[in-house]
């Protein structure tokens, strides 16, 4: 008779974004759902991964990442972020942002610890949290506006709380946090003494002239944070999964001890080819903000005149739509159908919450060409 496993996350199942990713393949639907571009990387990024594998890059890097590597991210947040890192001791190449916060997860949090999540939260976070035998303590964002009410972060607080969680620009709300906001929470962190880690991999997709504010760059919040960055997203080859955590080097030596065991290193020919390309084409994250920008804007200038309603995102790839004049469907149901029957699929943000509130909200990716962002438009205006 086989044993019987006993799930250490019995709640979770095949993600949201496979699923529906799935079911558009199945049914020839347009997939706004998944967060990937549709569109090619830099052709000098994909030429340079092919160089390195053919020249015979491909046996493991140092477990940290290619110090070359290491030395164009240090320069490249200093280029766009006016902070100096150490790129022997502050900086370590992961296969995945998503790896990365796993490890530094895994590397801080004690059994019976508290970790506090803003819902509605990336999916990845809770499970990492209860796999180190740790308790998610989730505070809910403000509705509608998806800001941060800090009162309630306060209150949410606890002797046992160990760290928070921030994620901006966020996925999936599109939103952003400000100075005040750092501020608010550095003001936290230091009475509490909390660690934070801070998932920042849409960086440099902000728009309408607003700017990032990275937890590395505040004083109070850099000594306590791990700061997690993507290849991936800046340089649209999501399925190349490497990125890159800062942080100070007491909490980087224990992260790179889970590292080490998780994935050891991130892929060798990915590592040279961004590392040539950085060096190339310094300037080109700088693109990005005008690029998804125009990418939105087409997108909601299809959709105008439709049922839906909507706050333009200030970051990421991702908008929400507030569909409530058209359905009183639950949104995972309705994303299901709308995929079958109009040929447009997006993901339910109420999967986000511990807690869903009572709200009609879809996530739909504008990272796609703009012809698919018009018909995607032409289609939802049919609803």
């Amino acid at each position: 008779m086989a044993p019987v496993l006993e799930s250490k996350l019995p709640k979770v199942g095949t993600t949201i974004f496979s699923r529906m990713s799935a079911l558009a393949q199945e049914t020839g639907a347009l997939n706004l759902s998944q967060g990937f571009p549709d569109f090619a990387p830099p052709a000098a990024l994909s030429e340079a991964l092919g160089e390195h594998a053919r020249r015979g890059h491909n046996q493991y890097a140092p477990m940290a990442g290619l110090p070359r590597l290491r030395e164009a991210i240090a320069d490249q947040l200093h280029r766009f972020r006016g902070v100096k890192v150490d790129p022997d001791t502050e900086v370590t190449v992961v296969p995945g942002a998503t790896e990365g916060i796993f490890c530094a997860i895994t590397a801080a949090v004690r059994p019976r610890d508290e970790v506090i999540l803003l819902d509605p939260v990336y999916d990845s976070y809770a499970p990492a949290i209860e796999l180190a035998g740790a308790v998610a303590v989730h505070v809910p964002l403000e509705a509608g506006t998806f800001t941060v009410d800090w009162d309630r972060v306060r209150a949410a607080i606890t002797p046992r709380t160990r760290m928070l969680m921030l994620n901006s620009p966020h996925n999936p709300c599109g939103s952003t946090v400000g100075r005040n906001d750092l501020d608010e929470l550095a003001s936290i962190a230091e009475d509490h003494d909390l660690l934070i880690c801070s998932d920042e991999v849409y960086e440099h997709l902000v728009y309408d002239g607003l700017r990032h504010e990275s937890v590395l760059a505040h004083p109070q919040l850099r000594p306590r944070s791990f700061v997690h960055y993507s290849f991936g997203k800046t340089y649209s080859v999501t399925g190349w999964k490497t990125g890159y955590c800062i942080a100070p080097p007491a909490l980087t030596a224990e992260l790179r001890k889970v590292h080490q065991y998780v994935a050891f290193v991130a892929v060798t020919p990915v590592q040279h080819a961004l590392a040539d390309f950085m060096a190339e084409e310094p300037d080109y994250p700088l693109t990005l903000a005008a690029n998804y920008q125009a990418r939105r804007d087409c997108f909601l200038n299809a959709i105008e005149g439709s049922g839906f309603a909507w706050t333009k995102a200030s970051g990421s790839f991702f908008q929400l739509l507030d569909y409530s004049a058209l359905s009183d469907e639950e949104d995972y149901i309705l994303c299901e159908r709308w995929t079958r029957e109009f040929g447009v699929a997006a993901i339910p943000i109420s999967l986000f919450y511990a807690d869903p509130p009572a709200q009609k909200i879809l996530r739909f990716c504008f990272a796609k060409a703009h012809d698919t962002l018009l018909e995607a438009g032409r289609r939802l205006c049919t609803i």
